[in-house]
C-alpha cells in the first residue's frame, strides 16, 4: 500500500465523519458571512488592525517617546512594526476568545430545534477567524519581508505552527466561557472588563524593559513582595505575541521557554474547556 492510498482513506474517513462535515459547512458559514452586504467585504479584516496600530503608533510611539530594540536579525526599528506584531495576534485571541464565548448563546434557536454535537458551534467561530488571522498574517508577513528582508519568509511554517497551538488556546478558553455565559449571563460584561486589563498586560505596546523598570520603581518603595515580572511573563497572551514577535520581527526562533509556555497554556486551556463542555453540555439547551 503507497503512502498517498494511505492518506486518500484516511481523508476519505474523515470526510465520511458527520461531525467533521458538520464543522466544516459552519466554518465556511462563519467565513462568508463575516463582511456580508458590506462595500469592501475582507478588506475590513485589514482596516481594523491597522486604524489601531495607527493609533497606538502615535500615542505611545510619538507622543510617549517609546523605544524599541532593533530586531535580533532583522534590524528593524520601526515601533508601528513592533505593535503591528502584537496587535494582530491580540486581534486573533480577545476576538476568538469573544466570539466562542457567544457561540452557543447566538444560536439558540439552531440548538433548540435541531441535535448536533453543541462543541461544533464553538469550533467552528474559532476556525472561521483563525483563516481571518492567517490573511492578516500574510499581509503582515509581506510588509516585514519588504521592511526586513526575505529572510523573514523562512519561519513562515514555524509561525504556522504557533498559530494551530494558538487556536487550541483560544479554543479553550472559548469553551469555557461559552458554558459560563449560557448560565451567567453577567460573564461577558466581567470578560469585556478583564479583557481591557489583558490587553495592557500582555505587552502588546510596551516592550519588558518597561515592566522591569516598573518593577525595580515597586522594590524601591517597599513592595519587592509583589512579583510583577513574574506575572507578566506567566501570561499566555504576552507568551504567544513574544513568539509572533521573535518570527515576524526578530527573524529568530522563540526560546525554548516561549515554547512551553503556549504548549502548556493550550494544552490546560483545552483540557479544562473539554471538561466543562462535557460535564455540561446536555442541560445547555434547556438553560438556554
Amino acid at each position: 500500500m503507497t503512502i498517498s492510498s494511505v492518506r486518500e482513506r484516511l481523508s476519505a474517513r474523515v470526510l465520511r465523519n458527520p461531525t467533521v462535515n458538520l464543522i466544516a459547512n459552519l466554518t465556511m458559514r462563519d467565513v462568508t458571512s463575516q463582511y456580508k452586504r458590506t462595500m469592501l467585504g475582507r478588506v475590513w479584516s485589514l482596516i481594523n488592525p491597522l486604524a489601531t496600530i495607527a493609533t497606538f503608533s502615535v500615542i505611545f510611539g510619538l507622543f510617549f517617546g517609546q523605544r524599541i530594540v532593533p530586531g535580533a536579525n532583522s534590524g528593524l526599528t520601526n515601533y508601528a512594526l513592533f505593535v503591528a506584531c502584537g496587535i494582530i495576534p491580540w486581534g486573533f485571541i480577545s476576538t476568538g476568545i469573544l466570539t466562542g464565548m457567544g457561540a452557543l448563546t447566538d444560536n439558540a434557536g439552531l440548538l433548540a430545534k435541531v441535535y448536533f454535537p453543541r462543541h461544533a458551534l464553538v469550533v467552528s467561530t474559532v476556525l472561521s477567524l483563525t483563516w481571518t488571522f492567517l490573511t492578516e498574517l500574510t499581509m503582515l508577513t509581506i510588509i516585514m519581508a519588504i521592511a526586513g528582508g526575505p529572510r523573514v519568509l523562512l519561519y513562515i511554517p514555524v509561525v504556522l505552527v504557533v498559530v494551530v497551538i494558538n487556536a487550541v488556546f483560544v479554543l479553550g478558553i472559548g469553551m469555557v466561557l461559552s458554558v459560563l455565559v449560557v448560565y451567567f449571563r453577567d460573564v461577558r460584561h466581567i470578560w469585556a472588563l478583564f479583557t481591557q486589563i489583558w490587553f495592557y498586560a500582555s505587552g502588546i505596546v510596551f516592550t519588558i524593559d518597561v515592566v522591569r523598570a516598573g518593577a525595580k520603581t515597586i522594590a524601591e518603595h517597599g513592595y519587592g513582595w509583589i512579583p510583577l515580572l513574574g506575572v507578566f511573563e506567566a501570561n499566555p497572551a504576552y507568551q504567544f505575541i513574544s513568539a509572533y514577535r521573535a518570527l515576524l520581527f526578530d527573524f529568530t526562533f522563540p526560546s525554548p521557554g516561549t515554547w512551553l509556555n503556549i504548549i502548556v497554556s493550550a494544552l490546560v486551556a483545552l483540557g479544562i474547556g473539554i471538561l466543562v463542555f462535557n460535564k455540561y453540555q446536555a442541560q445547555i439547551v434547556e438553560e438556554l
